[in-house]
């Protein structure tokens, strides 16, 4: 795991990330184009075991060419780690040392709720909001990075 600085220097001009919103049970996962302008929600991994996890991950990785991932870092609205944030870190430890290519945290505060509000603003039922709010969360974690990178 490396990083932001390391992470934009070592990713390519063109190249597409994958965003990943961990949770306990439900990770979601978000793409960005090649260019890195915008972040689309993929989909939802409800996780079974680490392994199934993992296959899943480098299978996407395979098939969208991906370059680069951004996991999501749950930090305390006061800059402080708690419990949530220290069992990200782990995620994103595991996640680089099973797969060969560069692995970076960036902070999401408030992504699960400025996905729900985006949503809200959408003609969406509370079901299907709740659905796709992991995948939508981690498109929010994604397109934060992406932006920041760009600069």
């Amino acid at each position: 795991m490396i990083d932001i600085e390391d992470f934009k220097k070592s990713i390519e001009k063109k190249s597409r990330l994958l965003g990943i919103d961990p949770g306990k049970n439900r990770i979601g996962l978000a793409i960005s184009d090649e260019n890195k302008l915008v972040s689309t929600p993929l989909k939802t991994i409800v996780k079974k075991n680490n392994s199934n996890f993992i296959d899943e991950i480098k299978e996407i990785i395979l098939e969208n060419n991906i370059k680069g991932i951004i996991v999501g870092n749950p930090i305390n609205m006061d800059g402080t780690k708690g419990p949530s944030a220290q069992s990200a870190n782990d995620f994103a430890k595991y996640l680089s040392n099973n797969i060969s290519i560069p692995v970076t945290m960036w902070d999401e505060r408030l992504s699960s709720k400025g996905a729900f509000n985006l949503s809200s603003n959408l003609d969406i039922n509370v079901s299907k909001k709740i659905e796709k709010l992991d995948q939508n969360a981690a498109s929010f974690i994604l397109q934060g990075a992406i932006d920041y990178i760009r600069r």
